[in-house]
């Protein structure tokens, strides 16, 4: 009897070490498995005629996941980068970014323009999920205590900086604005601020004329409805493709008339499709090409090498918008969420300067008036 309960005693011992062999060999297997990514969403136009924003803005953003992941990611784990299109369309914002949240994203870099950042700001408040957007610039979303971010400057600055140019640099008097209300939010906001300025210096908009882009758009019916006779300038508020063959129809309809462009439209999309027709017009800007400062030479050095193209400002900006969400996920304490470590960050040291976060999230950043010349944007101040 005494052998047999020794038996039994030795066979139960002998299931407790294999037990516990497995159970040890499962705890060391799973602490060498590498942890799970951190996800961070894109969303911006990857299709249509904002594409070029959108890649750019893209390629600026993986660059920064791939130099931080080449030394060793956030805390020791890797950073995913998941990048949806918007097709700057408001069903197709709301669907992609739903989408991001269900995937578990932890922060979404975008959107590129500020009429899709409109659609989904109230989606990403509700989810209290931190948006950072490289380019969004409306004002309409200024000054609100919600989880919108964004590393460039506002329409404020932006048109304010254009009319106070166009009037006691250039000596315009008397203008006509043809805008894109496929980006009304942004078009909106920059007339609205250009025309009060513009005024204070003296100036009048005499004539204003919306369109809605897409492929049955006529633009030479849009420029042929302008009182060319009546202004001394004309603004056009679009994007590269659309500004492109605005100043193609200008010339095409022999009108010697000079031509700004503002900020959406300075990608290097504008020189490439436009060729000759847009030499010599204005273009406002969010950064500076020619900028020598070794931090932006880098940068510049390191996109051209990984993606064999010039950065734009989108790629800039989302290299910076990638780099604030990154640093404060780095930083980001225990009971602290992404929100509050992004607003205590104040400043983020930009590929080109400081960029200086208010307490609503909204940045404050340098504009730079070019014109273009021989193919290139100069600098004119």
């Amino acid at each position: 009897m005494q052998t047999m309960t020794f038996d039994r005693s030795m066979r139960s011992y002998r299931m407790f070490l294999g037990v516990l062999f497995l159970l040890m060999a499962f705890l060391l297997i799973a602490g060498c498995s590498p942890r799970e990514p951190i996800k961070i969403g894109f969303v911006g136009g990857l299709s249509g005629r904002v594409a070029d924003l959108g890649f750019s803005g893209r390629d600026g953003a993986i660059l920064a996941i791939e130099e931080r992941n080449a030394t060793g990611g956030i805390n020791g784990r890797k950073v995913r980068l998941i990048a949806v299109d918007d097709k700057q369309n408001p069903a197709q914002a709301v669907k992609v970014v739903n989408d991001l949240i269900e995937k578990g994203v932890v922060a979404i870099i975008g959107h590129m323009t500020s009429s899709m950042s409109m659609e989904t700001v109230p989606i990403i408040n509700k989810h209290r999920l931190v948006m950072v957007s490289p380019t969004t610039t409306t004002t309409y979303l200024s000054g609100k205590d919600d989880y919108f971010f964004r590393v460039n400057a506002t329409t404020q600055q932006y048109a304010g900086r254009m009319a106070q140019y166009m009037a006691n640099k250039a000596g315009y008097r008397k203008t006509a604005i043809i805008y894109d209300m496929n980006n009304k939010a942004y078009s909106e906001s920059w007339i609205e601020i250009f025309t009060r300025q513009f005024e204070h210096e003296k100036g009048v908009v005499k004539y204003k004329q919306a369109y809605l882009s897409g492929e049955s758009v006529s633009f030479y019916d849009v420029i042929k409805k302008v009182p060319v006779h009546e202004i001394d300038a004309l603004i056009l508020v679009a994007g590269a493709m659309d500004t492109a063959m605005l100043c193609q129809q200008v010339r095409k309809q022999g009108l010697d008339l000079p031509i700004t462009a503002a900020e959406w439209a300075a990608t290097e999309r504008l020189i490439e499709l436009g060729g000759q027709a847009v030499e010599g017009i204005i273009v406002n800007q969010f950064f500076d090409r020619t900028n020598k400062d070794p931090k932006y030479v880098e940068f510049r050095d390191a996109y051209q090498d990984r993606f064999g193209d010039e950065p734009g400002f989108a790629s800039v900006n989302a290299y910076d918008a990638a780099v604030l969400i990154l640093n404060a996920l780095e930083r980001q304490e225990k009971g602290k969420s992404l929100k509050e470590t992004i607003l205590n960050i104040k400043i983020l040291e930009g590929v080109q300067g400081k960029v200086r976060l208010d307490n609503y999230g909204d940045a404050d950043r340098k504009t730079f008036m070019t014109s273009i010349k021989d193919g290139q944007f100069a600098p004119l101040e």
